[in-house]
């Protein structure tokens, strides 16, 4: 009984409005730290939707009642899950110098870099269905293209490959399906899931279509990344530059043997197998099979970057 009440003394319970909320009380206290100010110092706004939203310059048409309120669920969503779209800000520094160009050089719109995105989180991922990497391309995609995808080697993992062939394919399916933002729903649906939806519905666009969840959040997760990314203060993310991650500089070394462990052959650059494998996920075995004699690049990290000192 003694050690409750000494509790008691230094812990405050004051009801507000039906809710026990504990305060903090000093033992030489006479009075209860007001809980109104804690309360106050976190707030939950509704978010006005910005004019003129868009996917690569196609617009998003809010004046049509579903579309308005799809629109606003992911960007609540987004923004107020603040841990991810922090890290968000952190990875996009690190990859989207990677990617843009590679963008630019096909004629691919800017904008699909954030469908990467909301595809990986900008991470190596891996999908229930078998889907790799940042682009998240399927085994079949990825050799109709030109990856090598095996057991010892998945070059779904090499972001520059990757989005190559990300390109390809966003490039067949707007001259297949009229539009770019069409072309991003069938990166998740696949290009005759989206025509065949287009037919059996009679309409000839992704915004008057009726689709399954994913799909049908799909467009709106991008459009939600994109305005939050590019407007950081406006959600309420505060950050400094040297807060994001960056790019270790490397350079190439070209082989075209067999190597029968690569923490040796790390070790003779001066690093370690986990340093290898981060800077070339794409090697997925601690040995390089390669009794073709294919030439691989290999990436090497700058001296003095992974020093512990």
């Amino acid at each position: 009984m003694k050690i409750i009440k000494n509790l008691l003394a230094i812990v405050g319970l004051v009801c507000i409005s039906g809710l026990f909320i504990f305060a903090v009380q000093k033992p030489d206290d006479k009075e209860v730290v007001p809980v109104q100010k804690m309360i106050n110092d976190y707030n939950v706004y509704a978010l006005k939707l910005p004019d003129g939203l868009n996917f690569a310059g196609e617009p998003v048409p809010l004046s049509i009642p579903d579309v308005y309120e799809r629109m606003d669920k992911e960007l609540l969503v987004n923004t107020y899950w603040q841990s991810n779209g922090l890290l968000m800000f952190k990875r996009a520094q690190k990859y989207f110098p990677i990617i843009e160009p590679i963008l630019k050089k096909h004629g691919i719109p800017d904008d699909f870099k954030y469908l990467a995105v909301i595809e990986s989180g900008l991470t190596n991922a891996v999908s229930p269905a078998g889907a790799r990497g940042v682009w998240q391309i399927m085994p079949a995609t990825g050799k109709e293209n030109g990856l090598e995808v095996n057991d010892n080697v998945d070059e779904r993992y090499h972001l520059e490959k990757s989005t190559e062939v990300a390109c390809k394919y966003l490039l067949q399916s707007k001259n297949s399906l009229g539009s770019w933002t069409l072309a991003a729903a069938a990166y998740n649906a696949g290009n005759a899931g989206v025509s065949r939806r287009l037919k059996e519905q009679g309409v000839t666009d992704y915004y008057d279509l009726l689709l399954g969840e994913e799909t049908g959040r799909y467009m709106f997760r991008i459009v939600a990344l994109k305005e939050i990314l590019k407007n950081p203060k406006t959600y309420g993310f505060n950050f400094e530059e040297d807060d994001l991650y960056s790019n270790i500089p490397t350079f190439n070394v070209t082989i075209d043997t067999e190597i029968a462990d690569f923490t040796v052959f790390a070790k003779e650059y001066g690093i370690n197998y986990k340093i290898l494998k981060i800077h070339n996920p794409w090697l997925r075995e601690p040995h390089l099979n390669n009794k073709s004699r294919k030439k691989y690049t290999i990436e090497i990290p700058e001296k003095g970057y992974y020093s512990k000192s």
